[in-house]
């Protein structure tokens, strides 16, 4: 007998295969289960978290680690951990890149700096 299918690894196959319904379905039942959906984005900027964006948009900015981990109430390994998963996901190496990888593609201004808590 085999195990049944877990509906996290069911959203990605049912999503390229045009079954926009039932990914719909899938992620709602997910999240009713208590569970967490993959995100649909795994590159780019749709894919950074609110925490991940907002940590980059401080550093893009100028503010340093420590700045941003005091504004935002949090470790600067956190800051850290977070620019890291942003960096991977934006493809980019170093932190002058960030605000040319957080403007819009269509190159208008960017928004407001995010608010803090």
């Amino acid at each position: 007998m085999t195990a049944p299918t877990r509906p996290s690894s069911v959203c990605p196959k049912s999503q390229s295969g045009g079954a926009i319904a039932l990914t719909e379905r899938t992620r709602t039942e997910l999240i009713a289960a208590g569970g967490r959906p993959r995100r649909l984005v795994l590159s780019g900027l749709d894919s950074l978290t609110p925490s991940e964006r907002r940590v980059a948009q401080f550093a893009a900015d100028g503010m340093s680690n420590r700045e941003i981990a005091q504004n935002l109430f949090i470790t600067t390994r956190t800051v850290e951990g977070h620019l890291t998963h942003a960096y991977e996901k934006l493809a980019i190496t170093s932190r002058e890149q960030l605000p040319a990888a957080l403007a819009p593609p269509n190159g208008t201004a960017t928004a407001p700096p995010p608010t803090t808590r």
